[in-house]
């Protein structure tokens, strides 16, 4: 959502930036969209909130063909399970606040280049004029996270994947969304490019109107009902219909949609969570 605001309102209304919003999964229209002018091309796969999957190779052959570079928002799949400097990106967006930290009560973000003189004017210039320098107590508790960060990621990869097959099962499950399907469109990309598993984030959506959904929510013990994502809690959320990226959306996404970050609790608890929440909303 911040990056969205940022490229549609900072950058165009502040700086005279243009941009232009693609479905970076479509290389043909990823390809039509680049022109002499463009200058960076950005991709967040696996992209939030549909949990999408963009070849990261793919489009940076596309971009540095015509003298662009590329920058790769990696929070869902997280430095463990994809490394998008291998793939040919020119830098790397993590959000420490997420997988990395891993317990939701610290904030933080990385930029990560090859390039060390790029890392060098991000360093010298953007901290010091812009004041983007996390707080010691923030670095100390992000530190402390990242020592469990394979062990807690490889465990949110191996319950994720499991729930997503459950929830393909349910009769009133609309979709579910989740790189690690075999079924999912972007799962060839995916097992390309993500070497240790899938994420811990599953996009799904219920055959039942927002009241309906956010009833559900409410209705799980185990899952905690909010936003954010990556915590060491299984955290959920509908994805309101006034979200104002939704006309990006492919259609199924528009009704009864839910992003599902799964936890470290034990993935039967969760499934039986959810099941006990869909039988009591009907479903």
């Amino acid at each position: 959502m911040a990056v969205y605001r940022m490229f549609h309102e900072l950058f165009n209304k502040k700086f005279g930036v243009e941009t232009v919003m693609v479905d970076m999964t479509d290389l043909d229209a990823v390809r039509m969209a680049i022109t002499p002018g463009t200058r960076l091309v950005h991709i967040e796969t696996p992209d939030n909130p549909t949990v999408g999957v963009t070849d990261i190779e793919a489009v940076a052959k596309i971009a540095h063909k015509n003298g662009a570079i590329v920058s790769v928002d990696n929070t869902f799949a997280s430095p463990y399970n994809q490394l998008p400097l291998e793939l040919g990106a020119d830098f790397v967006v993590d959000a420490l606040t997420k997988f990395i930290n891993g317990h939701g009560d610290a904030q933080g973000g990385a930029i990560i280049s090859n390039d060390l003189a790029a890392m060098d004017r991000i360093r010298y210039e953007a901290q010091v004029n812009v004041g983007s320098v996390i707080s010691p107590f923030n670095a100390w508790q992000i530190f402390r996270g990242a020592v469990t960060f394979p062990l807690r990621m490889q465990r949110i990869n191996d319950s994720s994947l499991r729930i997503a097959h459950w929830l393909e099962q349910r009769k009133n499950v609309t979709f579910v969304s989740y790189p690690g399907l075999p079924g999912n469109r972007g799962h060839f990309t995916a097992k390309k490019q993500m070497k240790n598993g899938y994420g811990g984030v599953i996009s799904f959506g219920l055959n039942a109107d927002d009241k309906t959904v956010e009833r559900f929510c409410a209705k799980l013990k185990v899952v905690t009902f909010a936003v954010s994502l990556g915590h060491d809690e299984s955290l959920i959320f509908p994805q309101p219909s006034y979200d104002e990226r939704i006309d990006l959306y492919p259609k199924q996404f528009r009704e009864g949609f839910i992003r599902f970050s799964v936890g470290l609790e034990e993935p039967e608890d969760i499934i039986e969570d959810l099941d006990q929440a869909l039988r009591a909303v009907g479903l």
